[in-house]
């Protein structure tokens, strides 16, 4: 049962042995759904932020000497054990953070694959000999790993968003240090931790430092060992870490936040852009970066859409994300599901309809549906991470084009129309890092770049973009005979 996961994995994973943290105050793990407390984990402090990087710098060196073939069999068997603990690892998915059962699904599905990828990835880096203007030179060229690399996950996929990072990295003969968000230190953290110890990784390799900042400020990011920061979050703390990371010469990689919209063009087929929408804004009760914040119509089938949209909106069971049929759980704290009420609030107070207008119940957020927000709303802006949505008319392609991009963000997005070049060239149009044709904005694939433009992120993960991510080159050149020298 995942309830032993909330007894047995409540500690911190440092070289290779669990053990409580040492700060003088605890992080509470609750049930978002009926606030029933899960564990008790004594968070870690800047001492042992130290202890989990200085064991990943000692135990990388030998992992990066090791054949890559002995490499890929750790990735192989955590694979297997993912699929032999799927139920339990779901149940702990719904229990920790209030996903639906579909959305656990989802979660291990992507998590199986990038798995998967990693698998591959540990063959996957290859050298080259480059051509020389010196007569007799050989210059050889080197893809190695960058040593040791700093995994910040969220809360929202807290057990794929780690895995997707803290796999590659360990695959490309990295050592890894993982820590998980305050309100997921379970599915997030150390049962990653659990997985690739019971796979047979090298004690230290991988460690899992369960804190908060509170308690070790910027000790994760400063820390002289790690070269690369991977960070999955919002813009705001991204932007932070992308400072503090400047500052001390290290590489980061963010994944942070989205406005994005869904289109429906004038030739779309309409119920099914409704079916595309509704699950672009709504999954995982809208907590998903990918989400569709703003859904754009034309005007011409504006009317249809909106009655067969909020007529399919209203019909999702809102509840207990244990019950199969539930599709909206709750959302992860009672901060979040106050700021969606803020945010309905204020749209209202701006003059927008609510066509579906949802209650609150503790963290339970039913979905809602805007019309009507004034068109400079800062709210058309913003990433909101949660189940409303804002519908939005447009006239014509170019202002739709303008819409979508009249945002500090560009992370996905997708475009309804009958004709796939049409489609395409709308998406061409808009400044984000991915965008998808006659389908929904929610889309993770292993071997496809994946990040956004503008505030949205730096840097591309999966495929071979996790090389760039966590290797780096280096030349090593070889004078056959003699060179000359001017002195």
């Amino acid at each position: 049962m995942s309830s032993s996961y909330f007894t047995d994995l409540a500690q911190q994973y440092i070289d290779g042995e669990w053990r409580p943290g040492t700060g003088s105050w605890d992080i509470i793990d609750f049930n978002p759904y009926d606030g029933e407390k899960l564990a008790s984990i004594t968070i870690a402090t800047v001492d042992e932020v130290d202890q989990a990087y200085s064991a990943a710098a000692r135990a990388q060196k030998q992992w990066a000497a090791t054949n890559p073939y002995a490499r890929r069999s750790v990735f192989e068997k955590a694979l297997r054990l993912v699929e032999e603990r799927e139920e339990e690892i779901a149940e702990a998915i719904v229990a920790e953070l209030g996903g639906t059962r579909l959305k656990a699904a989802f979660e291990l599905h992507l998590a199986k694959e990038f798995l998967r990828e990693a698998i591959h990835l540990a063959l996957s880096p290859e050298g080259k000999i480059v051509p020389s203007p010196v007569d007799g030179k050989e210059n050889r060229v080197y893809r190695v790993p960058v040593g040791v690399v700093g995994v910040i996950s969220p809360f929202n996929f807290p057990f794929l968003l780690s895995i997707k990072s803290v796999a590659p990295a360990l695959a490309l003969g990295n050592g890894v240090v993982l820590k998980p968000h305050q309100n997921t230190p379970i599915t997030g953290g150390s049962l990653v931790g659990r997985i690739f110890e019971d796979a047979g990784l090298p004690a230290g390799l991988l460690n899992v430092v369960i804190t908060d900042i509170a308690e070790i400020g910027d000790a994760f990011i400063e820390h002289p060992v790690p070269k690369v920061i991977s960070f999955t979050g919002s813009d705001q703390v991204g932007r932070h870490v992308a400072t503090v990371c400047a500052q001390h010469f290290k590489r980061s990689v963010l994944e942070l936040g989205g406005n994005n919209a869904l289109v429906v063009l004038d030739d779309a087929d309409v119920d099914y852009a409704v079916d595309a929408a509704v699950f672009s804004r709504f999954v995982h009760q809208g907590q998903a970066c990918m989400a569709a914040n703003r859904v754009l119509v034309h005007r011409s089938v504006a009317d249809e859409f909106t009655e067969k949209f909020t007529a399919k909106v209203r019909g999702l069971k809102t509840g207990d994300p244990s019950d199969p049929a539930t599709v909206i759980g709750p959302v992860i704290n009672s901060s979040q599901a106050d700021a969606l009420s803020g945010v309905v609030q204020q749209a209202l107070a701006e003059g927008a309809t609510a066509l579906v207008h949802g209650t609150t119940t503790d963290n339970l957020v039913e979905p809602s549906v805007l019309t009507d927000v004034p068109a400079d709303s800062e709210l058309l802006r913003q990433e909101v991470f949660g189940p409303v949505v804002f519908l939005l008319t447009f006239d014509d392609e170019d202002e739709a084009v303008r819409i979508v991009n009249d945002s500090p963000y560009g992370l996905s997005g997708a475009v309804h129309t009958a004709d796939i070049e049409r489609g395409v060239n709308f998406a061409k149009q808009i400044d984000t890092g991915m965008f998808h044709v006659n389908d929904g904005t929610v889309h993770d694939e292993p071997i496809v770049p994946f990040g956004g433009e503008k505030h949205s992120g730096v840097g591309r993960l999966n495929g071979e973009t996790m090389l760039d991510a966590f290797t780096t080159t280096k030349w090593i050149s070889v004078q056959h005979g003699r060179s000359a020298f001017p002195f």
